[in-house]
C-alpha cells in the first residue's frame, strides 16, 4: 500500500497497528492502568460525580467495565479520545485538568486487554467508537483505524446512522461481543440506570494474562475488590500496591468524585486530613511565585507504611516515597512520618507513576526530605517537654486522626465532624443533612476552610534546644581543658617548689628542735658560710632572672664593662639603702620562698596561687598541706576563666621592670656603703677573703680606683666558690628528697600496722566478750538444776 499523501504531496506519518501494544508498556501495572480511565471521568470536560468498576461477563467473555455520569461524548470528542496526542483541556472552575499527553485512554486500556469499546451518551448524541488490536490483526490493517459511529433516533430494538457510519457499524457489530443493534442499545440504555441522563461507558474484553497466563487482575480473593496477584506480600507494603479500593482511597488529594468498586463504595480519604500530629510547613521553589505547601503528620493506621505522597494537579504520581532519614534502616528516625505535597511545578512522567528526573525535582526532594527529618525532630521534643514519664515512642503508641472529616455523597462536599466521632462508625451513603454542625448541614453551603491553627508553621523550638546543648557541651569542653591546664600548672608549681627547695639555702643551719631533718647538712669550717643568698621561682618562662638596681634618689655605683651580666646573676644585694617594706597583697609570695632571715616575713596572709602545694618547712618531714580553692563555674563565661588564670600567675604577670624593682625592694638589704658589702662578701669566702678585704681597705685611700677593681674580682671569686657550694647543696637536697620518700612509706606501713593492730585488738576483745557470755550461760545453768533435783 502506497504511502498516504497530503494536497501538497508530502508522505504523513503512518501509524503501525503494533504501536497500541509498544504504547501499552509504559505502565508498569495494572493499577496506573485503570488510573487513567478514572482521570478521563474526572476531569473537567466530563466533570463525572461518580464512576462505577466491576467485572462481567458478556457472552462467557470476562470484561472490566468503567462506567460513570458526566458529560458524556460526542463525535468530534469521541474520535480525539481514540486518537494521539490530542489534549485540550481547560481550567474550569479553578479545577485544573489531569490529562496533558492526549495519550492516557490509550495506553490504559491496552495494558489491560486487547480490546475496548467506547459507549456513550450525551445531550445531543449517542456514540459508539471501539479500539481494538484484535480487529487489526483480522483485517490486515497497516494503521490504526477506530470505528465510531454516531446514533440518531433509537427506537427499541433498532436504531439509525449515517451513511458513513455504514462500514464502522458493520465492523463493530462484527469484532465486538455485540453483534446486533438491540445489544448496543441495551448497554447504552444501561447508562441511563446511573440515575443521569449522559455519561460513559467502557467495556474491556480480552484481558491481559501474565508470561504463565494466569490474569493479571485478581478478582477472586476479595469480590468486592481488584487486586494484583502477589505471591509473596511484605507487611511493610502499604495496601494501595495490591488493592485498588485501598489505591482509589488516596488516588485523589483533595477526592470530588465517588469511586464505586464491584458495588461498594471506596471510602476516599483527605489524606492531609487523615493524619496524627499535623504540621504544616513551606517550600518556595526560585521559580515559583507562590509558596508550596507540605502537611507532615503520622499515619493513625500502620507505622510501616511512610513517606512522601506527592500529587500534580490533585492526582496522585507517587505513593509513601521514602526520603533522607526514612532510608536509613538502621535508625528509627522519620518513621510513620507522611508528608503530603502537591507539586504542581514538576512535569510527571507519561504513565504518572513518577516525577521527570530534573534538577527542580531534585531540590524538591532534598528540601521536602531536610523539611521532614525537622518535624520529627519537632515532634519529639515537644513530646518529651510535655510528657517526661511517658516512655513509649511515639511510633507505637495508638493514633488518631487530629481531624474528622465526612463527604457527602450529594454534593461530594467535605465537612468536619466534631471531635471525638469516630468516621468509621459513620454510614455508608452520608449526606450533609447528618451533619452535627447546623451551620453546615445544606449542600448549598459553602465547604468550611481546610486549614486551621493547628496546621500554621511551628516554631522549630528543638533547634533552640539544640543550640543550648551544643554550648553546654562546647562549655563543658572548655571546663576540661580549663581543668587540665590548671593540673598541668599546679604540676609545674610542684617542679618548681622542688626544684626551688634544692637550690635554695639556710641563713643558719637548722637544727631539730627547731623542725628540721635529722639528717641536715652540717657546715665545714673550710667551706664559705652564704647568708644573703635567696632562690627566686621562675615558674612563668618569660621571666628573666632579676637585676639589682638601686633606688632612684641615690648615687648608683660604678659598674665595670664585662662584669655587668655576672654581678646582675648574683642573688645577694648591694644596695646601701634600707629596705623599702612592700605590700604583701602585691608580692603573694609563700613562706617558703623565703629562706631564713634574708627578707623579713611579711605581716599580711598569703594569697596563694590556685592549686599550688605548700609545704610546712622544706627541710621537714612529710608533711604538705593543700590550699582548698572554692569552684567557681567557668563554663559560661570564658573571661572568667582567663581572670581566673590571670590571678593564678599574678604574681609574676607585672611589668618587667616593675618585677625587678619590686625583687630588689625584698631582697636589697642594708647597704650603707661599699665596705659592708666586701664584708658580706669577706664571710663567703673565709679567712683567706677576709684577709684581701683587709688589704684593699688599707690602700683605698691611695688609690679608689684600684681597690674597687679588686674588690669586684673578688666578688667575681665568691660567686664561683658560692656555685661549687650550690651543686653540693643540691645534690644534699636530692637525698633529703629520696630521705622523705621513705619516710613516707615508713608512715604508711606504720599507718598499716596500727590498724591491723587495732582490728587484732578488736578481734581478741569481741572473743573475750563471747567467753564471758558463755561462762554467765554456764553458771545459770549450774544454778537451776539444783532447785530441780530437791523437788520429789
Amino acid at each position: 500500500m502506497a504511502a498516504a499523501q497530503t494536497e501538497h504531496e508530502v508522505p504523513k506519518s503512518m501509524l503501525c497497528p503494533k504501536f497500541l501494544h509498544s504504547n501499552s508498556t509504559s505502565h508498569t501495572g495494572p493499577f496506573s492502568a485503570i488510573a487513567e480511565l478514572i482521570d478521563n471521568a474526572y476531569d473537567t470536560d466530563v466533570n463525572a460525580k461518580q464512576i462505577w468498576i466491576d467485572k462481567t461477563q458478556i457472552k462467557d467473555i470476562e470484561c472490566l467495565t468503567f462506567m460513570d455520569n458526566g458529560n458524556g461524548l460526542n463525535y468530534k470528542s469521541m474520535h480525539r479520545m481514540l486518537s494521539f496526542g490530542y489534549s485540550n483541556k481547560k481550567v474550569v472552575n479553578g479545577k485544573d485538568p489531569i490529562g496533558i499527553y492526549g495519550n492516557g485512554f490509550k495506553s490504559g486500556s491496552m495494558h489491560l486487554g486487547q480490546d475496548v469499546i467506547v459507549l456513550s451518551k450525551s445531550k445531543n448524541d449517542l456514540c459508539v467508537g471501539m479500539l481494538s488490536q484484535t480487529y487489526l490483526e483480522r483485517t490486515g490493517a497497516e494503521e490504526i483505524n477506530v470505528p465510531i459511529i454516531s446514533i440518531k433516533k433509537p427506537e427499541a430494538k433498532h436504531f439509525s446512522v449515517m451513511e458513513e457510519h455504514q462500514a464502522s457499524l458493520r465492523d463493530i457489530l462484527d469484532h465486538s461481543p455485540f453483534n446486533t443493534e438491540e445489544e448496543l442499545l441495551t448497554e447504552l440504555r444501561a447508562i441511563e440506570s446511573s440515575c443521569s441522563s449522559t455519561g460513559t461507558r467502557i467495556i474491556i474484553w480480552n484481558l491481559r494474562r501474565t508470561s504463565s497466563g494466569k490474569p493479571a487482575i485478581d478478582f477472586i480473593t476479595d469480590r468486592y475488590d481488584i487486586r494484583i496477584p502477589c505471591d509473596d506480600l511484605d507487611s511493610s507494603d502499604p495496601d494501595s500496591k495490591y488493592s485498588l479500593r485501598a489505591y482509589c482511597s488516596v488516588l485523589y488529594m483533595k477526592p470530588r468524585m465517588q469511586i464505586n468498586i464491584r458495588g461498594q463504595k471506596v471510602k476516599t480519604q483527605l489524606i492531609s486530613k487523615s493524619l496524627a500530629h499535623i504540621a504544616k510547613d513551606f517550600y518556595k521553589p526560585s521559580y515559583v511565585k507562590k509558596r508550596i505547601p507540605i502537611i507532615f503528620g503520622y499515619n493513625t493506621k500502620s507505622k510501616e507504611h511512610y513517606g512522601l505522597m506527592m500529587y500534580h494537579k490533585n492526582r496522585l504520581i507517587k505513593a509513601y516515597h521514602r526520603v533522607g532519614c526514612q532510608k536509613d534502616a538502621n535508625n528509627n528516625r522519620g518513621i510513620g512520618v507522611i508528608g503530603v505535597i502537591e507539586c504542581d511545578f514538576l512535569d510527571p512522567t507519561h504513565n504518572k507513576q513518577d516525577f521527570v528526573y530534573t534538577e527542580n525535582f531534585r531540590n524538591t526532594i532534598r528540601n521536602v526530605a531536610t523539611k521532614l527529618e525537622e518535624y520529627w525532630r519537632q515532634i519529639r521534643f515537644k513530646r518529651k517537654n510535655s510528657n517526661r514519664s511517658n516512655n513509649v515512642p511515639i511510633e507505637e503508641e495508638e493514633k488518631r486522626p487530629d481531624q474528622n472529616w465526612a463527604q457527602c455523597d450529594k454534593c461530594q462536599q467535605w465537612r468536619r465532624m466534631p471531635d471525638g466521632i469516630n468516621n468509621d462508625k459513620l454510614p455508608e451513603e452520608w449526606f450533609c443533612y447528618m451533619n452535627p454542625d447546623p451551620q453546615f448541614r445544606r449542600c448549598e453551603t459553602m465547604e468550611e476552610p481546610e486549614d486551621s491553627d493547628s496546621e500554621q508553621p511551628t516554631n522549630k523550638t528543638y533547634k533552640i534546644h539544640e543550640k543550648e546543648e551544643k554550648k553546654k557541651q562546647e562549655d563543658m569542653k572548655e571546663f576540661k581543658k580549663f581543668q587540665e591546664e590548671k593540673r598541668q600548672q599546679e604540676l609545674l608549681l610542684k617542679a618548681e617548689s622542688r626544684r626551688r627547695n634544692t637550690t635554695s639555702t639556710p641563713n643558719t643551719p637548722r637544727t631539730p628542735g627547731k623542725g628540721a631533718s635529722a639528717s641536715g647538712v652540717s657546715t665545714r669550717s673550710s667551706q664559705p658560710v652564704i647568708t644573703d643568698v635567696i632562690s627566686l621561682s621562675k615558674t612563668p618562662s618569660r621571666l628573666k632572672r632579676l637585676q639589682p638596681t638601686t633606688q632612684q634618689n641615690k648615687s648608683k655605683r660604678p659598674k665595670l664593662d664585662g662584669l655587668k651580666r655576672k654581678i646582675t646573676d648574683m642573688s645577694l644585694s648591694s644596695s646601701t639603702t634600707p629596705p623599702t617594706p612592700v605590700s604583701y597583697k602585691d608580692l603573694n609570695i609563700d613562706d617558703d620562698l623565703l629562706e631564713g632571715s634574708s627578707t623579713p616575713a611579711p605581716t599580711e596572709p598569703t594569697i596563694n596561687p590556685v592549686g599550688v602545694r605548700l609545704e610546712s618547712d622544706p627541710m621537714d618531714s612529710a608533711y604538705v598541706a593543700f590550699v582548698d580553692v572554692p569552684t567557681v563555674n567557668y563554663c559560661t563565661q570564658m573571661r572568667d576563666a582567663e581572670e581566673m588564670r590571670d590571678k593564678s600567675i599574678q604574681i609574676w604577670d607585672e611589668d618587667e621592670e616593675e618585677m625587678r624593682d619590686k625583687s630588689i625592694q625584698i631582697w636589697d638589704e642594708d647597704e650603707e656603703d661599699e665596705g659592708e658589702m666586701r664584708d658580706k662578701s669577706t664571710q663567703m669566702q673565709g679567712p683567706r677573703v677576709k684577709d684581701e678585704e683587709e688589704m684593699n681597705s688599707s690602700t683605698a685611700a691611695n688609690d679608689g680606683a684600684k681597690v674597687m677593681e679588686e674588690g669586684m674580682i673578688s666578688i667575681i671569686q665568691a660567686q664561683e666558690e658560692q656555685d661549687q657550694f650550690m651543686e653540693l647543696l643540691q645534690s644534699v637536697s636530692n637525698e633529703r628528697d629520696s630521705f622523705k620518700e621513705k619516710v613516707k612509706e615508713l608512715q604508711a606501713q606504720l599507718e598499716l600496722k596500727k590498724q591491723c593492730a587495732d582490728c587484732q585488738t578488736a578481734r581478741e576483745k569481741a572473743e573475750l566478750h563471747l567467753k564471758v557470755r558463755q561462762l554467765e550461760e554456764e553458771k545459770a545453768t549450774t544454778t537451776v538444776e539444783p532447785q530441780d533435783h530437791g523437788r520429789v
